[in-house]
């Protein structure tokens, strides 16, 4: 967070006839004072208060995330037997699972911000007190406050998943009395969970 504050006060008393100022107090900020002039007097007390405050959040979230599987079984003969009994392969799969949560949370440090806008240069207090008749007097109190939020969220997933699953071959020949062949079963499965939660 930057801030800049700049204040200034500015008290005159022009005295006519008899009239002379008398300044107690010229606190920027905390007010100003102007007490016992003459009369036909001119006394003006401008207080000025500015301030301006910014807040820059730069969040970059990214998930990169690649997955290579390969998964094969292998072969099963059952050949050149009288009685030939079943040939089976065994089962091939792959699976891959991603869960990704993220929280950008930027409320506190504008809040902050906003909370410095409303307070800086708020509590200026300047009077003008026991002038003498017929006198012009004149009050000012002037704040500025500039406020800038600049959020940037950057958010960004790459998931990759290549996946092969492959059985092997079951071959049953050349057999006087053949048997079964069965092949396993071949199975690919992916999850892919991502949540991003941002307050600005």
């Amino acid at each position: 967070m930057k801030a800049k504050k700049t204040l200034g006060t500015v008290l005159t008393s022009v005295g006519f006839v008899v009239g002379f100022a008398a300044l107690t107090s010229a606190a920027p900020g905390y007010g100003s004072t102007i007490g016992t002039t003459g009369p036909h007097s001119t006394n003006k007390v401008i207080d000025t208060s500015s301030q301006n405050l910014k807040v820059k959040n730069t969040n970059n979230i990214g998930v990169d995330n690649s997955n290579r599987q390969s998964a094969s079984s292998g072969r099963a003969e059952s050949e050149h037997n009288t009685t030939a009994g079943g040939a089976t392969t065994g089962a091939a799969s792959n699976a891959n699972s991603l869960s990704v949560s993220a929280t950008v949370n930027n409320a506190a440090s504008t809040a902050a911000l906003v909370s410095a806008a409303n307070s800086g240069g708020n509590n200026t207090t300047s009077s003008i007190t026991n002038t003498g008749p017929k006198s012009e007097n004149l009050v000012v109190n002037k704040v500025t406050s500039k406020v800038e939020v600049t959020n940037t969220n950057n958010l960004s997933v790459d998931n990759t998943n290549c996946q092969t699953a492959t059985t092997g071959s079951a071959e049953v020949s050349g057999n006087t009395t053949g048997g079964s062949a069965t092949s396993g079963p071949a199975s690919n499965t992916n999850n892919t969970s991502v949540t991003y939660n941002v307050s600005n």
